[in-house]
């Protein structure tokens, strides 16, 4: 089939690559001049190598557990799975060199409106929107937002490589920091209008002096289409894990039930929808205890606990 995917991030790439290699004619259209998101913080689970396990190498550290601070409280996590740090732009690349030798075409500086994707849905027999987080396909589609947080990051010239990363609890969010190996990463998740000004205090209270910052809108709450020929995946359709706002191993798992249905879309967004829309709920109630008890109630929560980064206490 003849297939457009809007955005050449790494969930539309890893669509383009295995989509090229089940012999459908695949083009990538990417509104930037240059593949590579610049604006995450390149925590991954090792399950990212079960899908692109040609990515192992790009890791700079290894993060066994996190510490998480509430006001009186200090919680150890150790992870089922480790993560590694990969800085995301190098993924995207390695994954956008997959799906070229797949034959799949990235086009780049293609900036789409909902007139030129009007033109492109009529031109192929499919279309996936992975355009992140304020999409152009999904507003093309009359869908509604998702709910909208807000990440900052920043970097200190400082060598660690601790295995572990720390987070400090805020009302919707938190603060976290992350050993690169090569520096220290900071940054925040926290509504739009709260995020700099809680940034802001924290780094003059702890005297951090980082470069430059970066931001990013992050998506939350899973919105799919109903429609046979154009459909969503990623941050497109607001799919973030909701306890910490990370989304690509999510992302290429709802990818891998895109692959499995394609063509049926509606298939994909039953499937897609009863997976992680359970996931979700659980995510979310999850959070909402947490937050209330590490608050409020903070000898209820144990000082060490042994999760899942991915899934929490969930199978996957």
């Amino acid at each position: 089939m003849k297939v457009a995917i809007i955005g050449g991030g790494v969930c539309g790439l890893y669509l383009a690559k295995n989509l090229a290699q089940k012999e459908n004619s695949v083009t990538v259209f990417e509104r930037k001049k240059t593949i590579g998101k610049t604006c995450c913080s390149g925590l991954f689970s090792e399950r990212l190598f079960s899908h692109i396990t040609e990515a192992k190498p790009l890791s700079t550290n290894k993060i066994r557990r996190a510490i998480i601070n509430f006001p009186k409280r200090r919680i150890e996590l150790r992870f089922a799975q480790p993560f590694y740090i990969i800085e995301h732009a190098q993924l995207d690349l390695l994954v956008a060199g997959l799906a070229t030798n797949a034959g799949a075409n990235i086009l780049v500086n293609e900036i789409i409106d909902t007139g030129k994707l009007a033109q492109i849905t009529k031109n192929f027999d499919r279309t996936v929107g992975c355009d992140g987080a304020l999409s152009v396909t999904r507003k093309f589609l009359g869908l509604p937002d998702p709910k909208f947080m807000l990440g900052i990051q920043a970097f200190e010239a400082k060598r660690d490589q601790s295995d572990f990363v720390e987070t400090w609890a805020t009302p919707n969010g938190f603060f976290w920091r992350i050993p690169r190996g090569h520096d220290v990463e900071w940054g925040i998740m926290e509504t739009p209008s709260a995020a700099r000004p809680f940034f802001d205090r924290f780094m003059a209270e702890n005297g951090v002096k980082t470069g430059p910052l970066v931001s990013a809108i992050i998506p939350q709450g899973l919105i799919l289409p109903q429609n046979e020929r154009i459909t969503l995946c990623g941050d497109a359709c607001g799919l973030t894990k909701p306890w910490s706002g990370g989304g690509v191993v999510w992302n290429l798992r709802q990818a891998n039930i895109l692959l499995k249905n394609f063509p049926n879309f509606l298939q994909y967004r039953r499937e897609a929808g009863g997976i992680f829309g359970f996931r979700i709920l659980i995510g979310n109630i999850a959070k909402t205890g947490a937050y209330a008890a590490g608050f409020k109630f903070p000898g209820l929560i144990p000082k060490k606990l042994n999760l899942d980064g991915d899934f929490l206490f969930l199978k996957k």
